[in-house]
């Protein structure tokens, strides 16, 4: 923690020399006075401490955690998918106006299938 103060006060141009009676001061007030708030800074900053949590507690957390990455790799599988199928059918030679076109048509696709949604659910 000290080395971190002293490369920061150094940084601020500060003189981080010790005093030879006293190591754990500096010899500058300024310094001094710095270091003692960066370490109040530090101690204010610590987070309290958890409460305990249950181990019924924790394994529904962890069971919500699995099954929620669970669901969003099959998302992600899903859009890759559709991402390489598209891409497989556009026209190598056709450059960036190919791979415009078929971001285009990923867009359409996308926005065809929130529209069926909308109208399940008004339905």
């Amino acid at each position: 923690m000290r080395t971190a103060f002293e490369a920061w006060a150094q940084r601020d141009g500060h003189i981080v020399r010790r005093r030879e009676d006293k190591p754990d001061e500096y010899l500058i007030f300024e310094t001094q006075r710095r270091w003692v708030i960066w370490q109040a800074a530090l101690t204010h900053g610590k987070t309290a401490a958890k409460p305990r949590v249950s181990a019924a507690e924790k394994a529904a957390k962890a069971q919500r955690a699995l099954e929620m990455s669970s669901d969003e790799a099959t998302v992600r599988n899903k859009v890759l998918n559709e991402v390489l199928d598209a891409f497989s059918g556009a026209d190598g030679a056709a450059g960036m106006e190919g791979i415009l076109k078929v971001i285009q048509g990923l867009k359409m696709k996308q926005k065809a299938l929130a529209d069926d949604k909308s109208e399940d659910s008004t339905a």
